[in-house]
């Protein structure tokens, strides 16, 4: 393999890399996204527990809401994924929220792992990719 095809598979291995980058990036924007969901979660149940018949606003879109009267705080209704829903207490909703808090802050770190490996082979890769193309035109000037 001549040194313009290392040059070539080499730029081809960093722009595929950087690829896996944005897309690890946008990965972990989502989990972050998650992550601020069951946050705000866990801090409404902590704040209306044991409050039957206190007004509070339910968004209702667009920046709206309504006013409503809390019933009961014993059961929560938890969607379970796949269209699912089920009826929870408090403390069961509250568990399932700290598990999968877990879960994502475990995805979390491998993905900052993955971006950390990932960006080390670009920072690694890319002044050889710089110096094999100066010795390409160097090369290629030297000829003419």
């Amino acid at each position: 393999m001549d040194d313009r095809q290392k040059l070539e598979q080499m730029v081809s291995e960093i722009n595929m890399y950087k690829g896996q980058l944005d897309v690890l990036k946008q990965q972990i924007e989502a989990v972050n996204a998650s992550l601020s969901e069951l946050t705000s979660a866990e801090e409404t149940l902590n704040s209306i527990e044991g409050k039957e018949g206190t007004e509070t606003f339910v968004p209702i879109g667009a920046g709206s809401f309504i006013i409503t009267e809390i019933k009961s705080t014993d059961k929560v209704i938890m969607d379970l994924g796949a269209g699912v829903a089920a009826k929870k207490s408090i403390d069961e909703t509250k568990e399932s929220i700290s598990s999968q808090k877990k879960e994502l802050g475990e995805l979390m770190n491998k993905m900052s792992g993955d971006i950390q490996k990932l960006t080390d082979f670009i920072v690694r890769k890319s002044p050889e990719a710089e110096a094999m193309l100066k010795k390409l035109e160097a090369g290629e000037a030297g000829q003419q």
